[in-house]
């Protein structure tokens, strides 16, 4: 039987407070799936029929694709978890629509 594989990881003292991102942007090529973390600078504002967002990538992280089922796996899990204390959100009126890309 294969020993089981156990990652330890260090998080940086500078990394440890994180960074804020309003919405994530996902984006992929043929070797890496990129996730553009980004944070509005200013307030949305509407111009003619469109809500303008003006934001800035914060941080962009590029994972390979065996990685991605992971992340969804750690996501559903953590999402179950949030809705058992939280209870489900509802989706808020006027949220920022999912891009496609």
């Amino acid at each position: 039987m294969a020993p089981e594989q156990r990652i330890q990881i260090k998080l940086p003292t500078e990394l440890e407070g994180g960074v804020y991102a309003d919405f994530v942007r996902a984006w992929h090529t043929n070797d890496a799936f990129v996730l553009d973390f980004a944070g509005l600078l200013e307030p949305p504002r509407r111009e003619a029929n469109n809500v303008i967002l003006n934001a800035t990538v914060v941080s962009r992280v590029r994972i390979p694709p065996a990685q991605v089922f992971e992340l969804m796996k750690a996501l559903e899990q953590q999402l179950s978890s949030w809705e058992k204390q939280h209870g489900k959100r509802p989706v808020e009126p006027g949220s920022f629509p999912s891009e496609e890309g």
